[in-house]
């Protein structure tokens, strides 16, 4: 799993939270309309980097738990969300997504903006569902990037929009491996008025979609299904799921 460096959480918390904010409406009104969501408002937010699905759930009175490897990104998670940490309503975690465990049980735990992808391997990936299965007591939804969705990381991208930063990305996929790679540069203004550089470069690991669900059911999630974001009730067959460029995964106890 990777983590990440203060500079690259500081403009992901700025730049890159829109995703966390646009799925948490939805993953919430679907949660909400369950059985266990109605009686069980616990959430546990796996990879939570700065904390922004978190805060979805927070305002509407869950309890959250956030983990996330990267140090950097967990204390712009706990300022992100400062009030319900201090009130007890939140609490964020360092910890390796592959091999953590937790005294308290879940309701729902997410996973959202490919975050999975980061997993090396397989192995990595199948102790990750084993670990969240063993504090769950309903659902785990979380997205992946299909082999599909990953040729959108080919070429450069430069995003100027900002006065006080200025980001390059540099993606590499050729859509037969099983990892994509992007070298993220970027130039922030500091206080002194200079720029400073930071570079980080980051992989996304391909899983096809029947190993997925084979690793699920192995670490023992009960009922697992592909869907879009657009409707998370609706099951798509696993050869229409890898032809979507991102992915959602609904799994259940």
């Amino acid at each position: 799993m990777q983590a990440y460096n203060q500079r690259f959480a500081q403009v992901y918390n700025t730049k890159w939270s829109s995703f966390a904010r646009q799925v948490a409406p939805v993953i919430c009104d679907f949660y909400a309309g369950t059985p266990v969501g109605q009686q069980d408002k616990s959430i546990l937010d796996v990879c939570c980097g700065t904390g922004h699905l978190a805060l979805h759930f927070l305002g509407r009175g869950y309890r959250v738990v956030g983990i996330d490897l990267s140090e950097h990104m967990l204390k712009y998670a706990e300022e992100n969300a400062r009030q319900y940490v201090q009130s007890g309503q939140a609490k964020f975690v360092q910890a390796n997504v592959s091999h953590f465990t937790l005294e308290e049980r879940f309701g729902l735990a997410v996973s959202t903006f490919d975050s999975l992808n980061h997993l090396e391997d397989e192995a990595a990936l199948q102790s990750c569902f084993q670990c969240v299965r063993a504090v769950s007591d309903g659902y785990f939804i979380f997205d992946l990037n299909t082999r599909r969705g990953l040729r959108r990381w080919n070429g450069i991208e430069l995003d100027d929009s900002s006065e006080d930063k200025l980001i390059i990305n540099r993606g590499i996929y050729d859509g037969k491996s099983d990892r994509a790679w992007t070298r993220i540069t970027g130039f922030v203004r500091v206080s002194s008025g200079l720029y400073e550089r930071f570079d980080e470069t980051a992989f996304n690991t391909v899983f096809e979609m029947e190993s997925v669900k084979r690793m699920l059911f192995g670490a023992g999630w009960r009922n697992v299904y592909f869907a879009r974001i657009e409707n998370l009730r609706t099951s798509l067959p696993a050869s229409e799921a890898e032809e979507q460029g991102r992915v959602f995964i609904v799994a259940s106890t």
